[in-house]
């Protein structure tokens, strides 16, 4: 049973509010005072001591700390979920270290999950280790748990952030709006955190009479749900005062002040509690972050500086002499020239700035002036990096390893233990050298997080991308993986086991073979040799299923990247290359017809999947063809005279100038190996009219590229494809397919001439209406190339075409090269390859 809640009454005028803006400044009537006493301590106080705070508010936890000392309840209750009452004596230990939170999740759903995050400047906080300190009772007195979550919306909102619905207030807002404020956080910052030491109670007695009086006039303000809310804090409250009278402290948001005082029954505080949904939940402490703090999305308390606040509250004296110590160090370490004379300029300017601007003393908004006019000499640039390094910071909390956690989440920290990745706020690159038998351990355990959708880490691109013994991670811990950990928990107890389970399951699942390929690489690379054998499975059955051409050319790659995997990680592939051979086949055959006729986009999409399968066929061992295309058939049909033979891959250089040598046999059978096989698939689409232009082009230049294609026939196979009588959109594709700035084209251009002049010959040759059409494309290609690149062609375009002797290629070699090799000159970068590959020279 939902539990029937009052609507917000009308808006205040603004003389409603004008008792407001009396009762919450500093100096307060001593009508207003006396009025307040009830709230707050002092010889006037009858009943519990109600402080109301504003969460993760310096002054505010410096307030309840005098309060509390001053005092000295029997007992401190805080808002929070009152299941955390087991955990309260964690907070104590040495190893437990704020910014932290308390986490509560749906043991069934641990998505649905709850944060209640406490910084060392809470006032929260601060009344828990007074309490732990000097033997006072703790509770935690907010709604409990197992119904926040039960609820649509679990996230913790106090009616005091940013405000997004409508009819929904933001106290904070509408007291500063009152005193002719229009930035809510500068007017709290000016009555509240940046105000001396004076009477620490003066500051709650104002907030309480003020919160009244807005309660007054907009009840909820919006905000149903903090009726259940205080109508359980009421009764714990009322448990309290049973226990220890009236030697009570309560510390609340201040919206809950008024509402904690008003006289109700037992009675109706649990009608309103009645009937409401409940689920199972566990409850521990986590640790938060500054970052995270600064959030005012997701579970982020919305502060917007939580390292100035953290300031704020830790500086013993001259807060701002000090914080411009600590910019002034930050730059220095960044290499910024700051010297102490920078420093004191800058204390002068915040300083004066405040005065000019009537604050009490110098804000965020006067030292972030100050810095960027100073210390930054007028720069963004050097600013940017002391809002992200000191106003909100990277600080990570800790807690005790006595914590509760999931099964999962312990054999994660006893592993970041073991092989020393400790978690760290701050985002870092980690590079790992899989020879090593650490290293190798640490890249399995973050890529079976990644599998289970932890996302710790995130492979980056190294300085060695493109080995397979090293990798590049790029690490950064979130708050929110510890809710992720938990989901995860529920296949298995160990990280390994818990991803064995999750990429078995999905391999059974999956139904394109892509996915499957693209878990298979992963199970290699997380070393998940129990769940190789189900994928494996899975997908042989897929790959005998699939007929598209397009899906088995997505799916090669993943498969060839694994076999070089499982080399460097010692794991067997046997079966993983049969398959991947397999579909190596079945792509060859079936490539030239599936590329026949495809539209724009389609020709774009399968040129991607050629340099991806050329790539990976590339990788994988030349099996010799297979018997069904070994041996040929009973009855061959008539060979297609517009398919020109499939060429052997030359085994002697003189081959690669004169057509008329013999190429050596193959050496992997009479029907050759499948890099053979590969190259006669690209032949074929390089020749066929009916394949688009890109893809054309492309084949050709992978063939010239890989010493498939002779020299001498890459001009004709160019001056074909761009004859007059080819339509110039088709012309311009081919060159974009061929000379791509991607495939490396323009160096291309540079070193042979011929193939330039052709280019030239046929754009200066494209009819004016047509120009326009292809200019697009031509603007694509041409900017992929490198600036010297683009210079070096425009010069050579200015000079004009050499002579025909002078751009005439050497006997027996290729344009822009010698004719022959000079071995000295080669010889000359072994020394530095071997240092680069970690290799010994061969005496």
């Amino acid at each position: 049973m939902t539990p029937t809640v009052t609507p917000a009454e009308p808006r205040a005028t603004s003389a409603d509010l004008d008792a407001v803006t009396v009762a919450v400044s500093p100096a307060a009537s001593p009508a207003g005072a006396a009025r307040a006493g009830a709230a707050v301590g002092g010889p006037r106080r009858r009943g519990p001591l109600l402080l109301g705070v504003r969460h993760h508010g310096p002054g505010s936890a410096r307030g309840v700390r005098a309060v509390l000392e001053a005092e000295k309840p029997s007992a401190v209750l805080v808002e929070g979920p009152a299941e955390a009452d087991a955990l309260v004596a964690l907070a104590g230990e040495e190893d437990m270290r704020p910014p932290v939170a308390l986490l509560a999740h749906a043991v069934d759903d641990p998505g649905r999950a709850a944060f209640w995050p406490m910084a060392e400047f809470s006032p929260e906080w601060v009344a828990i280790r007074w309490a732990l300190d000097r033997g006072a009772a703790v509770r935690f007195i907010d709604l409990p748990a197992a119904h926040t979550l039960a609820a649509a919306d679990p996230t913790w909102d106090d009616g005091e952030d940013e405000v997004t619905g409508s009819g929904r207030i933001d106290p904070v807002a509408e007291l500063a709006g009152a005193a002719g404020y229009e930035d809510a956080e500068r007017w709290w910052e000016d009555v509240v955190e940046l105000r001396g030491n004076g009477d620490p109670t003066a500051p709650f007695e104002a907030l309480a009479e003020a919160m009244g009086a807005l309660r007054e006039v907009y009840g909820h303000g919006g905000h149903p749900r903090d009726l259940v809310r205080e109508a359980h804090m009421r009764l714990r409250l009322r448990a309290a005062r049973k226990e220890f009278g009236d030697d009570v402290a309560v510390v609340c948001g201040a919206w809950h002040v008024p509402a904690l005082a008003r006289k109700t029954t037992v009675a109706a505080d649990r009608a309103l509690l009645k009937g409401l949904p409940k689920v199972r939940t566990e409850t521990t402490w986590v640790p938060w972050t500054h970052r995270r703090l600064a959030r005012r999305s997701g579970y982020g308390a919305g502060i917007e500086a939580p390292g100035w606040y953290g300031h704020l509250f830790a500086a013993p004296d001259r807060p701002v002499e000090r914080w411009m110590t600590k910019v002034a160090g930050l730059l220095r370490a960044e290499d910024h020239p700051v010297s102490p004379a920078h420093v004191i300029e800058a204390v002068r300017l915040a300083e004066t700035l405040a005065a000019l601007r009537g604050r009490p003393q110098p804000g965020l908004d006067e030292t972030t002036d100050a810095v960027r006019a100073v210390l930054c000499e007028g720069s963004d640039v050097p600013l940017d990096l002391v809002r992200d390094r000191l106003v909100v910071g990277d600080v990570l909390g800790e807690v005790p390893a006595g914590a509760p956690a999931v099964p999962l989440q312990r054999d994660l920290s006893r592993r970041q233990r073991t092989l020393r990745l400790k978690p760290e706020a701050q985002e870092r690159e980690l590079e790992l050298d899989l020879r090593k038998e650490t290293d190798a351990e640490r890249s399995r355990l973050l890529h079976r997080l990644r599998l289970l959708g932890v996302a710790w880490g995130e492979p980056a691109a190294g300085r060695a991308a493109t080995g397979t013994f090293r990798e590049t991670w790029r690490l950064r811990w979130e708050p929110e993986l510890h809710v992720q950990v938990a989901e995860a928990g529920v296949w298995g107890t160990t990280v390994e086991a818990a991803a064995t389970a999750k990429a078995e399951t999905r391999a059974l699942a999956a139904t394109a073979l892509a996915d499957i390929t693209a878990l298979a690489e992963h199970c290699l690379l997380a070393g998940l040799a129990d769940a190789l054998p189900v994928v494996m499975r899975s997908l042989a059955d897929r790959a005998a299923l699939d007929t598209d051409v397009a899906h088995l050319a997505q799916a090669l790659p993943a498969l060839a990247r694994s076999l070089r995997y499982g080399d460097v990680r010692g794991t067997g592939t046997e079966a993983l290359a049969e398959v991947a051979a397999g579909l190596a086949e079945r792509i060859c055959v079936g490539l030239p017809p599936a590329c026949a006729g495809l539209d724009t986009d389609a020709a774009a999409q399968m040129r991607d999947r050629l340099d991806a399968v050329h790539t990976a066929i590339g990788l994988l061992p030349a099996h010799p063809a297979p018997p069904d295309l070994r041996d040929p058939p009973a009855n061959p049909a008539p060979p297609d005279p517009s398919i020109p033979p499939v060429p052997q891959a030359p085994q002697d250089p003189q081959t690669l100038t004169d057509p008329t040598a013999q190429p050596a046999p193959s050496a992997a059978g009479p029907g050759g190996g499948l890099p053979d096989r590969w190259a006669g698939t690209l032949r074929r689409l390089a020749d066929r009219e009916r394949i688009p232009g890109v893809l054309r082009g492309r084949a050709a230049r992978i063939l010239l590229d890989e010493g498939r294609l002779a020299a001498d026939e890459a001009a004709p196979l160019m001056s074909r494809a761009l004859s007059p009588g080819t339509p110039p959109a088709d012309a311009a594709a081919w060159i974009d397919g061929f000379a791509g700035g991607a495939s490396g084209g323009g160096l291309l251009l540079v070193h042979d001439e011929r193939l330039l002049g052709l280019v030239d010959a046929w754009l200066t040759s494209v009819p004016a209406g047509a120009f326009t059409d292809v200019l697009p494309l031509l603007r694509r290609t041409f900017s992929g190339y490198e600036p010297g690149v683009r210079r070096t062609l425009g010069e050579l375009i200015a000079r004009g075409p050499r002579s025909a002797a002078a751009a005439r290629p050497a006997p027996g070699g290729t344009p822009g090269f010698a004719a022959g090799l000079d071995r000295d000159r080669a010889d000359a970068v072994l020394p530095l390859l071997h240092l680069i590959l970690g290799t010994e020279a061969l005496a």
